[in-house]
């Protein structure tokens, strides 16, 4: 009796590590694909309409990370919709950034160095 109290307790502990290790990971890849939005909206590879469709995507992913972090823990199929999400997220930032479209400010003030 007294090894499955150990081995459920130990299975718990590892569980809630794991579940925070997730959500620490899955929050540094939103930072990254943040920052990775403002540099193409400040160096002007992103128009005003991209900008926004990708953060909008950007604020879907963090209501699904929200939805599954409510209950306390994140499911390991959770965790595999957020990361499927941001990858898909990430193709479109990189699309968006190197489709050939600028920004209207990039346009008027281009210089030719």
């Amino acid at each position: 009796m007294r090894t499955i109290a150990i081995a459920a307790v130990t299975l718990i502990a590892t569980t809630a590590t794991a579940s925070a290790h997730s959500t620490k990971w899955i929050d540094r890849v939103q930072d990254a694909q943040a920052q990775r939005i403002e540099q193409g909206r400040y160096s002007g590879e992103l128009t005003r309409r991209e900008y926004w469709r990708l953060k909008s995507e950007q604020a879907k992913i963090a209501e699904l990370e929200a939805a599954a972090k409510r209950d306390g823990v994140v499911t390991s199929r959770e965790y595999r919709a957020i990361r499927d999400a941001q990858q898909e997220a990430s193709r479109h930032i990189y699309q968006e950034t190197h489709d050939g479209q600028v920004s209207w400010f990039r346009r008027m003030f281009r210089h030719s160095y």
